[in-house]
């Protein structure tokens, strides 16, 4: 068995809250990254179309006001909907080019009404089937006036070469029981998406990584105050209280053992290439694996709910 797995972490930026512009930008780091033989390839949560970075900047709890109308409004227009398959360009590439994408999308599902959105992270495998959706279990502070609280559904590992593979959204990855979820099903490739910041990742990753002992990759966008396009809505309000970096990147790689691999790039947008070796996971069980031999499920013991939540059901 071919026990390594090439992985390019894409650090790149959204054209914010335009899903078809960024979807380019999207489908061209697959071609470079399926250019490099690489196997897998990560990008940051809500990258498409973007991170909601105004509500921190024009007053996004203020109740029933014109700017966060409207730009939730024109948030929801650039949502992905799955189901009318707006993300069938970056299945065709998978499968075309035999590489396997985790990607963080605003999601506008239609089980849910269609008018509400969500933080997901969508897996899709080498012959370009989506196989797990993950809605962010719970939004982080003011993530909660625009994005929606998400199921157990999506807390799914899936078989990657020898890898099993899981992941989780941003502040999702301090969340014990979630972790464990992945755990227990055999996850030793945890994939950590995040908007972009090295204060996010350079600490929960290699904790994770030692945690679990497993490989951690963490993949985090960038955002400058040069990347709002122009035809933003209020972009007045949004510059005028913007710092110059919103999101500096960060992404970066742990071992099994907690140490580094790639540490935390910043500001450098592009793809991140490495290759990781499947028997590193077995050497670092061999002292400690939290669902196997170091466990004890007749103390303690998870329950998942993994059905997908909706309003209606129709029989």
């Amino acid at each position: 068995m071919n026990t390594s797995l090439k992985i390019a972490l894409a650090q790149i930026a959204p054209v914010w809250l335009d899903k078809s512009a960024t979807l380019h930008k999207i489908e061209k780091s697959i071609i470079d990254a399926a250019k490099e033989h690489c196997e897998l390839i990560v990008f940051g949560e809500a990258l498409l179309p973007g991170y909601p970075f105004w509500l921190a900047l024009t007053g996004g709890a203020e109740w029933n006001t014109e700017v966060n109308k409207s730009l939730h409004a024109h948030y929801v227009n650039n949502a992905i909907c799955i189901e009318k398959g707006e993300l069938n360009s970056v299945c065709q590439l998978a499968k075309k080019h035999n590489i396997a994408v985790y990607l963080g999308i605003i999601e506008r599902p239609t089980d849910r009404g269609g008018h509400s959105i969500y933080a997901s992270l969508v897996y899709i495998n080498e012959e370009g089937e989506i196989k797990s959706v993950h809605r962010k279990l719970q939004p982080t502070y003011d993530e909660r006036l625009t994005w929606s609280p998400g199921d157990g559904n999506g807390l799914k590992v899936h078989p990657l070469k020898a890898f099993t593979v899981g992941g989780l959204n941003c502040w999702e990855n301090w969340m014990p029981l979630p972790r464990t979820a992945l755990y227990g099903q055999g996850e030793n490739l945890h994939i950590a998406v995040w908007p972009g910041s090295e204060h996010n990742t350079k600490d929960i990753t290699r904790f994770i990584a030692r945690e679990s002992r497993s490989f951690v990759v963490s993949v985090s966008a960038l955002m400058t105050k040069s990347d709002f396009p122009k035809g933003t809505p209020h972009l007045d309000k949004i510059l005028k209280n913007a710092p110059d970096s919103l999101a500096n990147g960060g992404s970066c790689i742990a071992g099994p053992n907690g140490e580094w691999i790639v540490e935390p790039v910043l500001n450098k947008e592009g793809l991140i290439i490495h290759s990781i070796d499947y028997n590193r996971v077995l050497e670092e069980r061999q002292n400690f694996d939290p669902v196997g031999h170091y466990s004890r499920p007749d103390v303690t013991k998870l329950i998942v709910n993994s059905e997908r939540q909706t309003t209606v059901e129709i029989k």
